[in-house]
């Protein structure tokens, strides 16, 4: 029976239209199914142009199972908004049943049809099949990636309707399913913005705010713009949410009837709001428009002006991006000053950052001045204040960077019995606290001084499996990247969220939460540094490889473009979170910096240890 019902799948031709200019490729079958039942792949379509939109095609007349999940599947990695086409796949029941936002599964190549002989498959009407492959990734209802290691195997059952004599699927799982090459052919990652909660900034604070990047993965052509602002008015996704907040009110959403949001000719988008936002005061209005801009500006870069109305159209606000820099603070809007590293004497120098000089000066202060000498370094964001781990990595020295000033004695110590028993490099947070942990196999600790002194307070980091190898806190200061060696001597690239407990005047309690992998292809990571608002460089080993370079998102996804030049011995890496600055690495070369679109260049021969503030 499996071969009578299969002998008709075949390959259809490729036809592509095109629309004002735009390319729209008509999707057709990729593969065909044997009579045999054989496991065979999908194939995912080959990464197109990002200007081609791709259309699929209906159901053909007298079409055989295989086709119709074939037509289906291929039908699921098109440019269709609503996937009209990919349900007339499915019966009627079976298409307002299924909710393709619910969830995308990403497997490593297209999606394998197997038939399922499990069922017997005795009544002529019904047939049913298996989905397999090897999951990467899974984004979820609120748009949010995850990496996933994996097997897929999902049941897909079609029955025949007696009347038409056509075949439909009746039965398949919740959400999409494509693979990796049709994925990011699709979808792209945009940062959406919110507001940190746990830094004492409230809405009607004066100062500017804290912006914090949540990055979500939409459909690249089908209005990406307003799935984004649909998407950032539906709040932080859920491993954020605890230490951000939105400014726009809750139900907040847009005007009922509004479906697409295009920006006019002097760049500026009009954004329709519902009544649940009519009563905001200007600054929260302001604060609202900041997000947006934040928002859209990662998306489309063009975008520079943002007006807000109420249902009556009648206007709440109209920001522009040079005002909403001066409200909200973002790690890619600040520049440093200057470049530090260890020279060979072991002191902390600076170089104006960006300059091609290679003559750095010692920083004021006692920690330029050579009398302790140090093994790595750490600057405020504020470029006021520096910390420095001793050469023996026992103890950790802070001091103004001012002339006239001294050294003071350590704010924390380690009595590990080796150097590498003892204390990280240090991290400063946007807040002015700073993050060091100790790797003291008795104490093995992870501590914060707020504003560089006093006693240090432990952080609790529930989950944790190994001993923490290095520390870099986000600008934002509500995200911590950790480099964790496990008991096989693996090391990890970790994200975990910030959170702090306690009332003012009292010490607080201060915790990591909910650590996740931002770097699961590498096994062996030796240096990481954040270089985004969402995005780190890190450099590691992949099982069985050699080091590499490469950019990583928060969420464990891989940033579009290119990766870093190749370069050997990496021992730690520099990066500004705006990119307008070149990448630097401490390598068996010395310090050597990439500029953009260069190949790596010396800057000298003997320092190490090299950092932006941060």
């Amino acid at each position: 029976m499996g071969a009578d019902r299969e002998g008709g799948a075949r390959r259809r031709p490729m036809r592509a239209l095109a629309y004002a200019g735009v390319g729209a490729v008509l999707l057709t079958g990729c593969a065909s199914m044997p009579d045999s039942g054989d496991l065979r792949n999908v194939e995912s379509t080959p990464r197109q142009d990002a200007e081609v939109r791709v259309f699929a095609t209906p159901p053909r007349d007298d079409a055989p199972p295989s086709e119709i999940v074939q037509g289906f599947l291929e039908a699921l990695t098109s440019d269709d908004p609503q996937y009209a086409t990919a349900r007339q796949y499915l019966t009627g029941a079976a298409a307002r049943r299924w909710a393709p936002e619910r969830s995308t599964t990403v497997l490593s190549g297209g999606p394998d049809i197997r038939v399922d002989r499990t069922t017997g498959q005795e009544d002529a009407d019904a047939y049913a099949f298996t989905l397999t492959g090897t999951t990467v990734a899974q984004v979820d209802h609120e748009q949010s990636y995850t990496p996933l290691h994996g097997r897929y195997n999902q049941p897909v059952h079609l029955t025949r309707n007696r009347k038409t004599g056509q075949w439909r699927i009746d039965r398949l799982p919740q959400g999409v399913v494509m693979g990796q090459s049709d994925f990011q052919r699709n979808y792209v990652s945009v940062d959406k913005y919110y507001f940190a909660s746990n830094t004492g900034e409230e809405t009607g604070s004066v100062g500017p705010v804290t912006a914090v990047a949540d990055p979500v993965y939409v459909r690249r052509r089908v209005d990406a713009m307003t799935q984004m602002v649909r998407s950032l008015l539906a709040g932080p996704t859920h491993w954020l949410g605890p230490v951000v907040r939105s400014s726009f009110p809750t139900g907040t959403a847009l005007r009922k009837g509004v479906t697409a949001l295009t920006p006019d000719d002097q760049n500026r988008l009009t954004v329709p709001l519902n009544g649940n936002a009519s009563r905001v005061g200007q600054r929260q209005c302001r604060q609202m428009a900041t997000q947006l801009l934040f928002t859209l500006q990662n998306l489309t870069p063009t975008v520079d002006t943002v007006t807000l109305e109420r249902p009556d159209g009648s206007t709440l606000c109209t920001l522009g991006e040079d005002r909403a820099e001066t409200l909200a603070t973002r790690g890619s809007l600040k520049q440093p000053e200057y470049l530090y590293f260890l020279d060979d004497k072991q002191r902390l120098v600076r170089l104006a950052a960006g300059t091609t000089g290679t003559y750095p000066d010692p920083v004021p202060g006692p920690l330029g001045e050579g009398l302790q000498r140090l093994t790595s370094a750490a600057v405020s964001w504020d470029e006021r204040t520096a910390a420095g781990v001793s050469a023996d990595k026992a103890a950790l020295f802070v001091a103004p960077l001012a002339s006239g000033s001294t050294l003071g004695a350590p704010v924390v110590r380690s009595r590990g019995k080796t150097k590498n028993d003892r204390l990280t490099p240090p991290s400063w947070d946007a807040r002015g606290d700073l993050w060091v942990a100790d790797r003291d196999p008795a104490r093995p600790r992870l501590m914060v001084l707020e504003h560089g002194s006093g006693e240090p307070v432990e952080v609790r980091v529930p989950g944790l499996d190994g001993r923490i190898d290095a520390v870099r806190v986000a600008a934002d200061g509500v995200r911590i990247a950790l480099v964790v060696e496990h008991k096989d001597a693996t090391k990890s690239l970790l994200i975990g969220r910030i959170e702090r407990d306690g009332e003012s005047g009292v010490r607080p309690v201060v915790s990591v939460l909910e650590l996740r992998s931002a770097a699961p292809e590498l096994e062996d990571v030796t240096a990481m540094s954040w270089a985004g608002d969402s995005r780190l460089v890190v450099a590691g080993r992949e099982q069985g490889g050699v080091q590499t370079m490469r950019y990583v998102q928060v969420d464990g996804s891989t940033p579009e473009g290119p990766a870093p030049a190749a370069l050997t011995g990496v021992k730690s890496i520099a990066a500004t979170a705006d990119g307008r600055l070149p990448l630097v690495a401490y390598s068996e070369d010395g310090i050597v910096r990439l500029p953009a679109g260069a190949q790596w260049q010396k800057v000298v021969k003997d320092g190490s240890a090299p950092v932006y503030p941060g």
